[in-house]
């Protein structure tokens, strides 16, 4: 068999076939987004609460459960259900905001996302539905009488999971074309008793019709026709497009329309409520049809929303499927192969249709997969991969009218113009984008998005490029060259990885396509002049930038520094600085080997990096009794303070290497003798140039850390009582376990001290701490950085030669066992991967807190992608759904060892 998913993929590349137009795009929660939040205090959580949800329009997106809509949302499809006394219908997961949690927010659902092929041919998501009532308030209110000590009150410590009572509820998606998709219900009763449960895939129009602009045009409509069976929704748009939404029979359609029901929101003494007439068939009408058996569905069969209704008992034990198909076109193209006759539904070949592209997706990740790699290591790349492709989300937002309020609607209050993003009318984001997480974090990242592109370029690079690019576009990127940060504040710094991220990408995709490097090089050059121009106060090439994604790590909350007291120069943003420039070094030669303009701006970037590592190395950042850079705080009154908090603020500049190879057809004659040039008539800077002579091939080295501070730094790096845990580097050192810093600051006292969970500082607030645990992505950077090192020397190229450093470094401190860079950054590797693996105990760490989770058969199987891992036990903390960046455990499996030539970054 041909590999048919391959063959898909080549044919969206190359826009013969669009089978990426539909996909997994709808978020799993659009309630409580910085998008949806009009008020005048920026309470986002507090302006959209998940009770409008059901019967709340959405401004800007959509969410839903196990969701497919359209390239641009202009329609979704997803699942809703209900267990018979729920009091609402399970349209979307539920979760406590950041003020409920007492870990700040958190969702209080269990569901996974099993199964993905990049185009979406086949797609796989399960959720276990209690079947006793779902205990929403009992979440939120013992969850309120928690501290911050305590631990999370989760959905199976209320017990109701306990006697198998509840619905393994599965989705499957398969395309037989572009715009033709099956959805297959898998229902299955996980207990003891016979069940009901109602099922009612949900077929709905985006609202785009009730802001207020003129052109908008005639709403679409969905309807069953008269000659249709009963399973039967056609759905119309003004433009032409034609849905068709057609179950096996016993779908009953249930209409109503995604408009917001003000009586029930807003009709309590509100003002204005005279201007508020709610619909007869409002957005929560098919809620209050199931639920209360209200008189809320439109009898006449029509409207902008729409679900067909399937009422199902299953036996304990047993399944049920239920298949509806989605097909689309326009009003002259037919709506094959579905017909509209009540007789048309052939379960045979759907399931024949479902069971092939299982199979193909089964071909695809064959061919990805390690062929050493064990079955635990192949389900945990497969659902990483899957994870990342179903948090692609829609994500809409116009800032400009975001801002002003739209006509249709009461203006917004004037307190909101200085809450957040005032500075980013430019942005106009209209796009599908690959989310951090599609609950917790259902809006972009410019720096997780970073991480995410690099593990996705494994399977699809074609659209790990595409989203590299679209951040760096002019509806993107601010005029001056800042890349928007996050929905919650654009103008928040992130590490500049874009250059890296783009880099990997291009490696892994063949290292070939120049275009692309191109493309976004020349952007590039914008936002790294932004970052000089603004993130340099001193002039001196060393850089502040606060926040810079490194929540709670240091004792004072680095973004609201106030300039009367004092500059804080970070040891970070000066690091990612000089790993800034040796990216843009990095491309700048790649490029110049096809043209030679490019010489000139490798020779500035190749000069820029050596003031930076000069700067870094020579003043206090960098503690020579310690051996660790630390941030230094300098005072107005002349004071200078070094943070010493043994942090990852102090590996970062480890990640500033770059190894290269001197080869022949390496022909850059300007570059060469500028570079010679310059380290001839400045030795001082030449101390960050290392080579060593070879009878094939000259190798070098460049690095901001010397390999011989490497070997002191990794000395404390490397001890399992400090920042080695089981499971990777940890976020700060438990050495402050029983050491706490402390630093006061403008007459008050700040401190750090070892948490290896959840922080209970309230800098950056609730769940959001980069103290104690373990984070996928600088750990990886550090391992390709440990990989940079391997081909280093013992002595610079100029200046005076350094200590002898021995090759080999004691890993973990105090074993006895000494070993490689590059065999370090494997067993570092191996040490994050084992997180998801089973331990021998048969737990998987990132579960072992729950006995279900970790050992029931229903339940072992399914990953969880935590945001972050307890640095003492290894227990996923954090968001529950993080497939952003920590899918890069995917990226680890098939770098690690001798599968696959690791990217050094080697030119």
């Amino acid at each position: 068999m041909t590999d048919s998913e391959r063959l898909r993929l080549a044919q969206a590349n190359d826009g013969s076939v669009a089978w990426r137009d539909w996909g997994p795009y709808v978020a799993e929660r659009a309630w409580g987004s910085v998008r949806e939040d009009y008020s005048a205090d920026g309470d986002a959580w507090a302006s959209f609460p998940h009770d409008h949800a059901r019967s709340r329009t959405y401004r800007w997106n959509d969410d839903g459960m196990a969701g497919f809509s359209d390239v641009g949302q202009k329609w979704c499809l997803a699942l809703a259900l209900h267990n018979g006394v729920d009091p609402i219908l399970k349209e979307r997961m539920f979760g406590l905001t950041g003020p409920e949690g007492n870990h700040g927010e958190d969702v209080k659902e269990y569901w996974w996302y099993l199964d993905s092929t990049p185009t979406h041919s086949f797609n796989t998501w399960r959720y276990h539905y209690p079947q006793a009532e779902f205990p929403y308030d009992d979440l939120i209110a013992t969850n309120a009488r928690r501290s911050k000590l305590e631990p999370e009150y989760e959905l199976v410590d209320t017990g109701i999971f306990d006697d198998s009572r509840y619905w393994v509820v599965t989705v499957d998606y398969a395309k037989e074309g572009p715009h033709d998709l099956l959805m297959q219900i898998t229902l299955e009763n996980a207990g003891s008793d016979a069940a009901t449960i109602e099922v009612l895939p949900t077929l709905w129009y985006r609202n785009t019709w009730s802001w207020g602009y003129e052109g908008q045009g005639e709403k679409p409509r969905l309807h069953s026709p008269e000659r249709a069976g009963s399973s039967t929704i056609v759905g119309e748009a003004p433009d032409g497009h034609r849905l068709v939404l057609i179950g096996e029979p016993g779908g009953h359609p249930l209409f109503c329309d995604n408009e917001t029901n003000t009586a029930r929101l807003f009709a309590s003494g509100a003002p204005d409520d005279d201007a508020r007439e709610s619909p007869a068939f409002p957005k929560d009408g098919i809620n209050d049809f199931i639920v209360a058996g209200a008189a809320t569905v439109n009898p006449a069969n029509e409207g902008t929303k729409a679900a067909l209704h399937y009422s199902v008992e299953v036996a304990p034990g047993e399944s049920r499927v239920i298949r509806v198909r989605l097909t689309g076109g326009f009003a002259e193209q037919p709506s094959a192969p579905v017909s509209l006759d009540t007789g048309s539904f052939d379960t045979g070949s759907f399931d024949e249709l479902v069971s092939l592209r299982k199979q193909e997706a089964d071909e695809f990740y064959a061919g990805v997969t390690p062929a050493d790699a064990s079955d635990d290591e192949a389900r945990v790349l497969r659902q990483a991969f899957a994870g990342l492709l179903w948090s692609k989300q829609f994500f809409h937002f116009n800032v400009d009218k975001w801002l002003a309020g739209d006509p249709a609607s009461p203006p917004p209050p004037p307190e909101r113009l200085t809450i957040r993003n005032q500075h980013w009318r430019h942005l106009d984001a209209h796009d599908v984008i690959l989310m951090p997480d599609p609950w917790e974090y259902p809006w972009f990242a410019a720096w997780d998005l970073a991480f995410h592109c690099v593990t996705l370029a494994h399977i699809d690079p074609e659209f790990a490029k595409a989203q590299l690019i679209l951040m760096l576009r002019e509806w993107y990127m601010h005029p001056s060259g800042q890349l928007p940060a996050y929905e919650w504040n654009f103008s928040d710094v992130n590490p500049p990885t874009h250059a890296w991220a783009a880099l990997q990408v291009f490696l892994l995709d063949g290292g070939t396509d120049f275009s692309f490097l191109a493309r976004v090089f020349h952007k590039l050059l914008m936002n790294f002049t932004w970052w000089t121009n603004n993130k340099d106060h001193g002039d001196n090439n060393l850089f502040e930038g606060g926040f810079m994604g490194l929540d709670n790590i240091a004792p004072l909350d680095r973004s609201k520094l106030p300039p009367e007291v004092g500059i804080l120069e970070q040891a970070d943003a000066t690091a990612w600085m000089a790993m800034y420039a040796l990216d843009l070094l990095n491309i700048a030669v790649r490029l110049a080997s096809n043209d030679r303009s490019y010489e000139d701006v490798a020779t500035k970037f190749f000069e820029h990096f050596l003031q930076i590592a000069d700067s870094a190395n020579d003043t206090a950042l960098w503690d020579d009794t310690d051996a660790y850079f630390y941030d230094v705080l300098h005072l107005a009154d002349g004071r200078d303070v070094p943070l010493k908090v043994r942090s990852l603020v102090g590996l970062v500049p480890v990640a500033a290497s770059l190894a290269f190879v001197a080869r022949g057809q390496l022909d850059l004659p300007e570059f060469k003798t500028r570079v010679a040039w310059f380290l001839t008539n400045h030795p001082r800077l030449a101390k960050a140039v290392h080579g060593r002579h070879g009878p094939e091939d000259d190798r070098y080295l460049l690095a901001l850390v010397s390999p011989e501070r490497l070997h002191r730094i990794v000395t404390k790096v490397f001890n399992e009582q400090g920042m080695l845990s089981h499971h990777g580097i940890r976020g700060i050192s438990a050495y402050h376990r029983e050491h706490p810093f402390s630093v006061e600051v403008n007459g008050q006292t700040a401190s750090v001290d070892y948490e290896p969970a959840e922080s209970t500082s309230g800098l950056f607030g609730g769940n959001s701490n980069w103290r104690g645990p373990v984070w996928f992505p600088l750990n990886v950077l550090l391992i390709e950085a440990l990989r940079n090192y391997s081909s280093a020397v013992d002595e610079p190229v100029g200046g005076d030669p350094g200590p002898q450093v021995d090759p080999q470094v004691e890993f973990p401190l105090g074993s006895g066992v000494f070993m490689s860079l590059d065999s370090v950054a494997d067993a570092l590797s191996h040490r994050l991967i084992s997180v998801f693996l089973p331990g021998p105990d048969g737990r998987r760490p990132a579960d072992a807190r729950y006995e279900l989770l970790s050992t029931d058969p229903r339940w072992k199987d399914n990953v969880f992608f935590y945001e972050y891992f307890d640095g003492d036990t290894g227990q996923g903390l954090g968001a529950s759904h993080q497939t952003g960046w920590t899918a890069l455990v995917a990226h680890l499996i098939l770098t690690t060892g001798s599968r696959e030539a690791p990217l050094t970054g080697e030119v």
